[in-house]
């Protein structure tokens, strides 16, 4: 289960099919067991064989969000990565690994709680560029690469069981779907393409772009996927057909990120034209423009509930929105340099941002507080994360070290 929502996966006519439901008005006194009836009333896939077990999920959800949090984050460790600079760092879901992609070609494996590298995934002709875990399992671990592959690999045994081939120019961006039976990649050569996990094939080629993909992202069922490119669209795809479903046409600038909200209803757009743009992501309407920034936007994400939407800048501030109303309800300011990378804890009540200052900083999400700040690195950091539980944080930066804070 995430924070706020619970997926339920059953099966129907033979095909397992998932549906999330929403919990967005849960609170640490609400009581589980009259929520969990109100659901059913509306889901009859909860059958009384299985309410037990959401009240269970529910009581659990509420455990979390009863707790204080004024985690102060201490560095734990320096992990001198690779020899050449890093490309990118993931956790797998509990946070219990992690992994890292470079230049150097291959991809390591880290053990998060002793700071030791687990193995090197070596196979990669050039740049190892995009990583990902197939959270929430972990089990598997795909790379995108300069030389135009996607590798799929074992996490315990870092054995290689496909490369993905037909891309024409480099891999700069790639998913897994939640159900992890399909990974995605986006190519400077203007297509995407999804791959059967399991059969190791291509399944289909997105196209339809006329500027290279340096983003995607699944919605959390699984059958739609966005792309976002230099061309200033962001196109909505049908996962079975390969079809595009809308193109969501606004930007002025290159599309540097884009995202679903948890119960796939909302898009978040985020371009160097400096704005960040709300979208129907049934419709593929326009809802909403969220300007403020005096330069371009280089992240983007909601928060797990899809109540709240962080933006970051490259004018060196982050700011916070409220998706219902669509008022900037904080601005971060305090970074010296471009902020690069930016994240909400799971619980939601704090954003992670990494800049080109040298640090990483906490803020409140709700009043933009900046509570502390992660120092140490000599070199820009370009990328930061927090594990599941939101107890730890790695950062990793061009001095070509990755740092875990507990």
């Amino acid at each position: 289960f995430f924070l706020k929502g619970i997926i339920l996966e059953y099966v129907q006519g033979g095909e397992l099919k998932t549906k999330s439901i929403d919990l967005l008005n849960l609170g640490p006194d609400t009581d589980a067991i009259a929520l969990v009836e109100e659901i059913r009333k509306g889901e009859p896939l909860i059958t009384a064989s299985c309410k037990e077990h959401v009240i269970h999920l529910v009581r659990r959800l509420q455990e979390k969000l009863g707790e204080k949090e004024d985690h102060k984050f201490y560095l734990f460790k320096v992990l001198r990565a690779h020899i050449l600079p890093l490309t990118n760092v993931a956790f797998n879901k509990s946070g219990s690994r992690f992994i890292t992609g470079s230049y150097d070609r291959t991809c390591k494996v880290w053990d998060t709680a002793s700071g030791e590298e687990l193995r090197t995934l070596e196979g990669h002709g050039n740049v190892v560029y995009a990583i990902a875990f197939n959270n929430p399992y972990g089990d598997k671990i795909a790379t995108g690469s300069f030389d135009k592959t996607c590798k799929l690999w074992s996490t315990e045994t870092g054995k290689c069981y496909h490369t993905f081939r037909g891309h024409s120019a480099e891999i700069v961006c790639l998913s897994f779907n939640l159900q992890s039976t399909l990974v995605a990649t986006g190519s400077m050569d203007t297509t995407a393409k999804l791959w059967d996990i399991e059969k190791g094939e291509e399944i289909v080629t997105l196209s339809g772009h006329s500027a290279e993909i340096i983003a995607l992202s699944f919605n959390t069922t699984g059958d739609r996927i966005i792309t976002g490119s230099f061309d200033h669209t962001v196109a909505v795809w049908d996962v079975d057909t390969g079809r595009m479903l809308h193109t969501l046409i606004g930007h002025r600038g290159e599309i540097s990120s884009a995202q679903f909200n948890w119960d796939c209803s909302l898009i978040v757009t985020g371009s160097m034209d400096k704005t960040c743009m709300l979208w129907n992501a049934m419709t593929g309407t326009h809802i909403a423009t969220l300007t403020g920034h005096s330069d371009e936007i280089l992240d983007v994400c909601f928060d797990y509930a899809g109540q709240r939407i962080a933006t970051a800048s490259a004018d060196g501030s982050a700011r916070v929105y409220n998706a219902e109303t669509k008022k900037c309800i904080a601005k971060l300011e305090g970074h010296g340099g471009e902020i690069s990378k930016i994240c909400f804890n799971p619980k939601g009540n704090r954003i992670l941002t990494a800049s080109s200052d040298k640090t990483a900083r906490l803020w409140d999400a709700a009043t933009g507080h900046c509570f502390q700040i992660l120092e140490g690195h000599t070199d820009e950091i370009f990328s930061c994360a927090f594990n599941y539980k939101g107890d730890t944080i790695i950062t990793g930066s061009k001095d070509n070290t990755c740092r875990i804070w507990h």
